[in-house]
């Protein structure tokens, strides 16, 4: 019989490989805009933009008690997507 933990683990699992899937087609939207940043000479960092998604994402999250840790998942995501932006830009 599997406890609660092995329940809780498999259920991370499962949703660890969607996010995977999720965050190549995430990147792969980001080396989209690099290369329409670097074609027309924008900065790579647009902060109005990065504003909007947070307050979009948190009142889609609707969820007071987890804003803090989704909003540091946020912009990990979005540090991610800039650095890689920098380096297709190089």
């Amino acid at each position: 019989m599997k406890t609660k933990l092995d329940l809780a683990r498999e259920i991370i699992n499962e949703v660890d490989k969607e996010m995977i899937e999720l965050f190549i087609k995430r990147m792969s939207a980001a080396k989209m805009v690099a290369e329409y940043k670097a074609e027309n000479n924008l900065p790579i960092l647009d902060i109005k933009r990065e504003e909007a998604l947070k307050e979009k994402n948190l009142n889609a999250l609707n969820n007071k008690e987890l804003e803090g840790y989704y909003l540091t998942f946020l912009e990990g995501m979005l540090t991610a997507s800039k650095d890689y932006q920098k380096d297709l830009i190089k």
